[in-house]
């Protein structure tokens, strides 16, 4: 069994497309992207959202990032409460708890925005450390949230689990395996493209890959 397993967040613990997708959405219009339908932005979902901003609308690093503080101005607002878990995954978080692991969530999401969420839904003490980015631009990238918490937990036995290729990208840089998820937001093919090592289906068949 594994020592130490980091969750993603978006995609993987809480379905967040509602708010995220909708705060890009206002962002977008504010710049004058017009993007009439929300759901199209489902690629904004998990990956650093100044990147994801940069690529889709093709602009510079400093737009990008204007684009980001003006998506959160919605979000805070409204986005943190457009979300639900995924049933089954607090459970499942106590299982591995309860068999000896250390259970981390390891996101690109501010960790405020996560604690805040986890908190709204009664689950903020569900797991052993919560750790994202930060909003002066600390920890922008997964690998740099994985490196930290496995600098915490050990490297020995530990495991990522996610839903889009960054979350594999990330692990592999920290030299650690990733298994995906297919309840998320990865395009068909995405994460066994990236080197998942295995991509479950749903929680029960991640159950028996964490635990056996």
């Amino acid at each position: 069994m594994y020592k130490t397993i980091l969750f993603d967040f978006d995609g993987t613990v809480f379905d967040t497309g509602e708010g995220i997708m909708k705060s890009v959405q206002y962002a977008a219009e504010a710049f004058g992207y017009h993007e009439p339908d929300w759901q199209a932005l489902r690629e904004f979902v998990g990956p650093p959202l100044t990147d994801t901003f940069a690529k889709r609308y093709n602009v510079d690093e400093e737009t990008a990032k204007a684009m980001t503080a003006k998506y959160r101005e919605r979000y805070r607002v409204n986005g943190l409460d457009e979300c639900s878990v995924y049933p089954g995954v607090p459970e499942l978080v106590q299982k591995l708890k309860a068999h000896g692991a250390n259970v981390a969530v390891a996101t690109g999401k501010p960790t405020a925005f996560t604690v805040d969420i986890l908190e709204r839904h009664g689950l903020g003490g569900l797991f052993d450390a919560v750790l994202g980015s930060e909003f002066d631009g600390r920890r922008g990238q997964k690998w740099e949230v994985i490196s930290e918490l496995l600098d915490q937990f050990g490297h020995d036995g530990a495991v990522m689990i996610g839903d889009r290729d960054n979350d594999v990208r990330g692990a592999k840089r920290c030299d650690i395996p990733c298994i995906g998820v297919a309840w998320g937001y990865a395009e068909p093919g995405e994460l066994e493209r990236e080197g998942a090592i295995v991509v479950a289906r749903d929680t029960s068949e991640l159950e028996k890959l964490l635990i056996g």
